[in-house]
């Protein structure tokens, strides 16, 4: 699979937060994130491996107890089923990946 960049396909998924599939396969699906400002991710968790790189911006990332300001070029590993949140301190732009797939971030029609 082959992604070429485009400002299409792009979901809100809360109020300042997009996302967008960039790419997925058998095990592992990857995301981009554009948050804006003041938005905030609540307290939840899934059963997805999460690990993810801050390409822009700046964000407060809560993992379990751990609070972290994330700043460009930083990155992160989030267990499968470990609470965790994030505040967009500044529009921000994240790249995740998730294992296994996650299904709700699938698109409808494949890439």
């Amino acid at each position: 699979m082959f992604i070429k960049h485009g400002n299409d396909g792009y979901k809100q998924v809360l109020d300042g937060i997009e996302q967008k599939t960039v790419a997925y396969g058998d095990r592992t699906l990857m995301a981009e994130f554009r948050l804006q400002k003041g938005a905030a991710l609540p307290l939840h968790s899934h059963p997805h491996e999460q690990i993810g790189y801050l390409v822009s911006g700046n964000i407060r990332l809560t993992v379990g107890v751990a609070v972290h300001e994330v700043l460009p070029g930083d990155s992160w590993c989030i267990p499968g089923d470990l609470l965790h949140c994030a505040e967009c301190l500044e529009d921000a732009v994240a790249v995740e990946v998730f294992s296994p797939v996650r299904e709700d971030y699938l698109p409808s029609s494949p890439l």
